[in-house]
C-alpha cells in the first residue's frame, strides 16, 4: 500500500490483479498462485496404516513447483498486484510433501534436502498467534468472506505442517521438529474461541477450520487435511489427546458428510449462503481423493460410499452442468 492509499483503495487493486491472475490462469493456463494450489489430485499407493509413511497426497505436480522461490529454496506464490510474491505456509508444507514422497520412493538426496529446507522454514517460522499459542501465520491481506488482515492463521496450515514436521524428526531423529509440532497441535487443538482452530458445536461434534471467521464455515477439504495431520501426529507419537480429537472428527464428519451432498455435486463449505457453495471442479475432484484417503486410514466404508457417490455425479454431463451454473451463480451473488 502506498502513502497516499486507502486499505480499502490498496483492497480493490489488489482484488483487481487477482482477477487477472485468475483469468490468466483459467484462459491460458498461466501460472501464479492458482497454477500451484491446482494440480491433480492423487492418493498415494497403499501402505501401512499403522506407521508414519509416505504422506497420503502424492503433490507429484507441487513437488515440481517451477518458483519462483526464495534464497533458501522456499517456494513463493505471486498473488500479484499489492500482495506480490509472498510465502504462504500451506504452499511450503505442501511443496515439502511433495518432495517426501519423492524422497521415500527414490531416496533422492536432492528431494531431501528440499523437504528438510521447509521443515527448517517452519520450525523458524512458528509464531506466536494469540496468548501462548503459536501457529504459521499468513503475512499478507487475503479475501474469504471478510478481509483477513495480516497476519492470520488457519487450521489447514497447522495439519499439514504438523505432517512435515513428524516426518522430519523420523528422518532426522532431531528432537526440535517434534517440539515444533506439538506446539503446532496445541494450537490447533485450542478453541477458536481461545485463538485456536477447533470449532465444536453443541452436541461435542469437532471441526478443524481452515478460515477463523465469524460465523465458521466449515471448509471441507481444509478440515480433512488437516485431520491427516492429526492421524500423523498420533501415529508419529503415540499421543492419546490427538487419537481421541481424530476419533470424534471422524465421527462429526460422517455425521455430517450428508450437508455436503446436493445430489449433483459436492458443496465446498456449508456457507450459510442464501445460495450454496458448490465446490469447483478441482475441489471436487480433490473432495473424492480425500475420502479414498480416509477410507484407507479408518477402513470405513462410508467413506469409499460417498466418494464413488460423487464420482458418479461427476461422469454425469447433466450434473457437471447444473454445478457450472450454480458455482457461477453463486459468484455472481456472493463474490
Amino acid at each position: 500500500m502506498t502513502a497516499n492509499q486507502s486499505p480499502r483503495t490498496a483492497w480493490t487493486h489488489s482484488r483487481r490483479a487477482y482477477y487477472r491472475h485468475l483469468a490468466s490462469w483459467y484462459l491460458l493456463g498461466r501460472g501464479g498462485h492458482l497454477g500451484f494450489w491446482h494440480d491433480t489430485p492423487v492418493v498415494a499407493a497403499p501402505v501401512d496404516t499403522g506407521r508414519l509413511g509416505p504422506y497420503l497426497m502424492v503433490f507429484a505436480e507441487k513437488s515440481d513447483y517451477a518458483g519462483p522461490f526464495d534464497s533458501a529454496g522456499i517456494p513463493l506464490l505471486d498473488y500479484g498486484g499489492e500482495i506480490g510474491p509472498q510465502h504462504n505456509p500451506i504452499a511450503i508444507s505442501q511443496y515439502a510433501l511433495g518432495n517426501y514422497n519423492r524422497w521415500a520412493a527414490d531416496g533422492s538426496d536432492d528431494r531431501k534436502r528440499k523437504f528438510l529446507a521447509c521443515a527448517d522454514w517452519l520450525v523458524d517460522n512458528l509464531e506466536v498467534a494469540q496468548g501462548d499459542l503459536l501457529a504459521w501465520q499468513h503475512h499478507f491481506d487475503w479475501r474469504y468472506r471478510q478481509i483477513l488482515r495480516a497476519p492470520w492463521h488457519s487450521g489447514l496450515a497447522q495439519g499439514q505442517g504438523i505432517s512435515v514436521l513428524v516426518r522430519a524428526h523420523a528422518m532426522t531423529e532431531e528432537e526440535g521438529y517434534r517440539e515444533c509440532a506439538e506446539e503446532a497441535m496445541r494450537s490447533l487443538m485450542a478453541p477458536v474461541s481461545e485463538g485456536g482452530t477447533l470449532w465444536t458445536w453443541e452436541d461435542e461434534g469437532v471441526w478443524v477450520e481452515e478460515y477463523l471467521v465469524d460465523p465458521p464455515t466449515h471448509i471441507l477439504n481444509g478440515h480433512v487435511w488437516a485431520l491427516w495431520g492429526v492421524w500423523d501426529f498420533a501415529l508419529a507419537t503415540g499421543d492419546e489427546a490427538a487419537k481421541r480429537l481424530f476419533d470424534t472428527a471422524i465421527i462429526t464428519l460422517k455425521q455430517r458428510l450428508a450437508d455436503y451432498d446436493t445430489g449433483y455435486w459436492s458443496l465446498y463449505e456449508l456457507s450459510g449462503t442464501k445460495l450454496p457453495m458448490l465446490a469447483s471442479p478441482f475441489y471436487h475432484r480433490l473432495h473424492i481423493a480425500q475420502l479414498r484417503g480416509l477410507h484407507r486410514i479408518t477402513g470405513d466404508a462410508v467413506f469409499d460410499e460417498y466418494a464413488d457417490r460423487w464420482a458418479s455425479y461427476q461422469r454425469s454431463r447433466a450434473k457437471r452442468t447444473w454445478a457450472f451454473v450454480g458455482k457461477a451463480l453463486f459468484k455472481v451473488f456472493h463474490y
